[in-house]
């Protein structure tokens, strides 16, 4: 039987090197990167995007960025004064668009990642000289379908809803269809005037079928659903996804209001 207390074995027993990871076992980090989305009238709102985030949040996806166009077209009407909530806002471009563009408040969301929130309030930050006096923008971390109370203490006295909804690319995540419709419901004011928009690109085109069963439930949530464009973009997003290539270059868009009789 060998003698555990012979120094000499001990020393055979060396194990150096033996718990350490090969060198390369683990991928880099990607570092941030930036990008930059023209406005209409000339103006260039730069973002920071995360380096790599299992939530899509180092993208500028294509439905954020023609959600911020089309508000910004009927600024006037939908935006100037008015109050903006923005879920699963990533870099948050359209929501730093409804500032610049007058929006009397603005509450850019998306999950409370601290990542996530650091970024948002990092590009809310490269946008504060564009933003006009008569504007603020705030950040927060936000999990939808949860309470809204500190979503709403961001609303001017008075005030009981958000006059506009902004989502862009959320309604791919089907598991959390019943939660948006809980938000929306909890969030936009009760008044025919407000709105929320819903803006996606069928990245998986197999799946738009799920993905549409949102509106549906939208509906028995107390919401009218009205298609208002279907824009088809020069590129797509994901070269190498499968899938029909004409889905995945086009943005589908969608306005939500209150139905008559749960106003």
């Amino acid at each position: 039987m060998a003698n555990l207390d012979d120094d000499s074995r001990v020393e055979d027993l060396a194990v150096g090197g033996l718990f350490e990871d090969p060198e390369g076992f683990y991928q880099p980090e990607q570092e941030p990167t930036f990008a930059e989305h023209q406005m209409l009238d000339g103006h260039v709102v730069r973002v920071r995007l995360v380096g790599s985030h299992p939530l899509y949040a180092n993208l500028l996806w294509n439905a954020g960025r023609t959600s911020a166009h089309y508000l910004e077209e009927r600024a006037a009407g939908l935006l100037h004064g008015k109050d903006v909530l923005e879920v699963g806002a990533a870099a948050g471009v359209p929501s730093i668009v409804c500032a610049v563009k007058g929006a009397r408040t603005v509450v850019m969301t998306d999950y409370p990642d601290p990542e996530l929130v650091e970024n948002m309030r990092y590009n809310a930050s490269l946008a504060t000289s564009s933003i006009p006096e008569s504007s603020t923008l705030h950040v927060d971390g936000y999990k939808w379908g949860n309470p809204v109370d500190g979503l709403l203490s961001y609303l001017p006295a008075g005030s009981t809803g958000f006059d506009v909804l902004i989502l862009a690319d959320v309604v791919y995540a089907h598991r959390e269809h019943g939660n948006l419709v809980k938000t929306m419901q909890q969030t936009l004011k009760k008044s025919p005037d407000s709105l929320a928009l819903v803006i996606f690109t069928p990245y998986e085109p197999w799946l738009l079928p799920k993905t549409e069963k949102f509106f549906p439930l939208a509906e028995e949530g107390g919401f009218t659903v009205t298609k208002i464009f279907e824009k088809l973009m020069d590129q797509v997003l994901f070269e190498e996804d499968p899938g029909d290539e004409r889905l995945r270059r086009t943005v589908f868009g969608y306005e939500l209001r209150w139905a008559p009789e749960h106003l």
